[in-house]
């Protein structure tokens, strides 16, 4: 098969790593791509969002299967697109419909959706700009912290968690009134808070049928001791010890099927990966969110543990035939540690040449923001830059071989935890 795979981050270059691994792949081509990508695919210099583009390189050249890896052309319609052009319309794409990804293109969206198909999630109200006397009386109402979330896409840093009523007022404010996050906070979900562990858990879909892969825990704070500012992601560990067999099938019966039927029930074609964002509260699974698209780092400590051939189970999301797909998950340890660029999430310089260490077998690195200069130098080009996944039979091990990777990889002013999965370790205690 020849596929196309869109997208530039470390999710991509997973997608990439596991594409070009199984038999059924015969060229795969990356569009836009990074520096790891090319180094094992074909990249295209094609923008995620120029449709027509796409759909021109897809009959260019005899393109089989679409995988759109990143959010905003699934929330621009780019599958619509393709499913209605009478040239594409045969040709599987993994990712849902427009209406589909907006379960996270709008969070009061998901948030009415999960009401209305009983899936348990916090209490919560929308706002806009002209409710705000409303906004500000309701938030009286609510305990601390107050979470404030902009309705729509906010590249991973839309939601606010306050810990007084002033700043939850001043930050709502800030949102509906200054557009703090442009028009992605043109309304505002003001959310109850859950106290718990968080858990990332991801499932395959073609609309009616499921499987669920591997779970992860993320880390989305720069500093440690989840600290300072929200990010995309600074590292994931996957599996994890609070989601055993009995909590996983709470998970399944009160919030994957409900999903998956409710999908099915309202008509909204989906054909891809649904990433469930979790709070463990009092061994009771709460939906903090929908992501329409797999995770990104948890990604890169997923894919790894999936042994079984990744191209079927693409073609199994893509062509409705998912049931017939045999996962199989290895029971070893992923952690991975993301490297970023000094500065981020805020400014930070980009161009600084990375020097990179030679692998073992039980370390990849994925690249995320980088690219190459005019001397062929392996440079940072975005703020998140690589993320460093450590394997190995226990969590120790994995966590050994990723930071030992971390250690050796250099460029000027880069930035990491090192405190990824010390949490969990301490639970295992």
């Amino acid at each position: 098969m020849n596929i196309l795979l869109l997208g530039s981050g470390g999710r991509e270059h997973a997608f990439a790593w596991k594409i070009v691994q199984s038999p059924k792949c015969s060229q795969l081509y990356v569009a836009p791509g990074n520096a790891g990508t090319a180094s094992i695919a074909k990249n295209i210099q094609l923008s995620i969002t120029d449709f027509e583009g796409i759909k021109n390189f897809i009959l260019d050249h005899a393109i089989d299967l679409v995988v759109v890896g990143p959010e905003e052309p699934l929330v621009k319609g780019i599958v619509d697109f393709l499913l209605k052009d009478d040239q594409t319309s045969n040709i599987p794409v993994v990712g849902p419909s427009q209406l589909g990804a907006t379960l996270e293109g709008s969070k009061d969206f998901s948030k009415r959706f999960m009401q209305r198909n009983n899936v348990p999630t916090a209490a919560y109200e929308t706002f806009t700009a002209n409710e705000i006397e409303a906004g500000l009386a309701y938030l009286e109402t609510q305990k601390l912290p107050i979470v404030l979330k902009a309705d729509g896409l906010a590249a991973g840093k839309g939601v606010l968690i306050c810990q007084s009523l002033k700043e939850a007022k001043d930050s709502f404010k800030e949102m509906l009134l200054d557009q703090k996050f442009g028009e992605a906070s043109a309304k505002v979900v003001v959310e109850e808070f859950l106290h718990g562990i968080e858990l990332s858990v991801f499932v395959a879909t073609d609309g009616k049928n499921y499987k669920i892969l591997p779970e992860a825990k993320d880390y989305k704070r720069i500093g440690e001791g989840d600290t300072g500012l929200n990010t995309g992601g600074m590292g994931a560990v996957s599996p994890v010890i609070f989601a055993d067999n009995a909590y996983m099938n709470k998970v399944e019966e009160l919030v994957v099927k409900p999903t998956v039927e409710g999908l099915a029930k309202e008509n909204i074609p989906y054909k891809g990966f649904l990433f469930i964002g979790l709070m463990n509260n009092n061994g009771q699974p709460y939906v903090i969110e929908y992501n329409v698209r797999m995770g990104d780092p948890e990604t890169e400590a997923v894919l790894p543990r999936i042994t079984s051939d990744f191209v079927e189970l693409l073609e199994g999301i893509g062509t409705g035939t998912l049931e017939n797909y045999n996962l199989e998950i290895s029971p070893e340890y992923a952690t991975t540690v993301v490297m970023v660029s000094g500065g981020y999430p805020e400014a930070y310089q980009k161009g600084f040449p990375i020097t990179l260490p030679s692998l073992t077998e039980n370390t990849i690195v994925f690249h995320a923001g980088t690219s190459t200069n005019e001397k062929g130098e392996l440079i940072n080009q975005g703020g998140r830059v690589l993320a460093c996944t450590g394997l190995g039979k226990t969590l120790e091990n994995a966590l050994k071989n990723a930071f030992s990777t971390v250690q050796k990889i250099h460029w000027e002013k880069s930035y990491y935890r090192k405190d990824i999965g010390q949490d969990i370790l301490k639970l295992m205690k």
